[in-house]
């Protein structure tokens, strides 16, 4: 179950990152978690990245399982340090079990404790422009003109 958090919390695009931080808004990455100690790390230089883009304050990292920070971790951190709302973001790309049925339901665990504080879970990375552009990026190619989609001229 995911709880929406208090009205106007989440803010329209482009109020400010002063608006979110009086607000006392926290952003949690939430991945699956690894045996290898390379990968979990990879998720927290994703969360200082998020971080410095958007000089939130509170941004968070936490792994469902095999690491720590756990979803219940991160939530307490983000409540010690004054968040009364805590945004949970599953770092996957596509709908599945773990985003749309573990995550929800450890996250609504952890804020059992906490029942002043509000609490969501965001749609997982899914389908946008940017992983189009990344995809790109990675494989050494560039994306096509604008106007020149697939099967058009680009003359």
């Amino acid at each position: 179950m995911t709880q929406t958090p208090a009205a106007g919390a989440a803010g329209p695009a482009g109020s400010g990152t002063t608006a979110y931080n009086a607000q006392r808004i926290a952003l949690v990455l939430v991945d699956h978690g690894s045996r290898f100690q390379a990968a979990n790390d990879m998720l927290a230089d994703v969360a200082k990245l998020v971080r410095d883009l958007s000089g939130l304050e509170r941004i968070y990292h936490a792994h469902m399982e095999l690491a720590e920070p756990s979803i219940r971790q991160a939530f307490e951190a983000a409540v010690r340090d004054g968040a009364t709302t805590v945004v949970y973001h599953p770092y996957f790309l596509s709908p599945g079990r773990h985003s749309m049925s573990d995550i929800p339901r450890m996250v609504a665990e952890a804020a059992q404790e906490f029942p002043g504080v509000a609490y969501c879970v965001t749609e997982p990375l899914g389908l946008h422009p940017k992983i189009g552009e990344v995809v790109l990026e990675r494989a050494g190619l560039r994306p096509a003109p604008r106007g020149a989609g697939a099967g058009e001229s680009s003359q």
